[in-house]
């Protein structure tokens, strides 16, 4: 077993590398990813320890996370440098995406919630 831990002990190394090296716009989505995911972790264990009475508003405050994340996730391949396949997209553009799809999101949630 030592031998895998330190395999894990350099991976860990390695990826924590790997990551300085990212620029800091993409920290900063990563960072939104995290705690949109977190809030959704909060609102899963809130639901376990007192209940899902109105169950519209708990799906709709779950799913609204991880549409966000979603979307997220999507905004920040679009404006990797490193991913080819955006090149030719400006970040202006992916940033207005995010916002209009968000937009479009939440109007969805709010008609569930009813």
């Amino acid at each position: 077993m030592p031998r895998a831990t330190s395999d894990a002990k350099l991976l860990i190394q390695s990826l924590g590398k790997a990551y300085a090296a990212t620029p800091t716009n993409l920290k900063i989505i990563d960072l939104y990813v995290v705690f949109v995911v977190a809030t959704a972790l909060i609102q899963v264990a809130y639901m376990g320890l007192v209940g899902s009475f109105p169950f519209n508003s708990f799906l709709s405050g779950v799913l609204s996370c991880i549409g966000t994340a979603v979307l997220a996730v999507c905004l920040r391949i679009q404006v990797n440098k490193d991913n080819k396949e955006f090149k030719d997209l400006p970040p202006e553009r992916a940033f207005a995406d995010f916002v209009l799809c968000n937009l479009v999101l939440h109007l969805v949630i709010m008609n569930f919630l009813g």
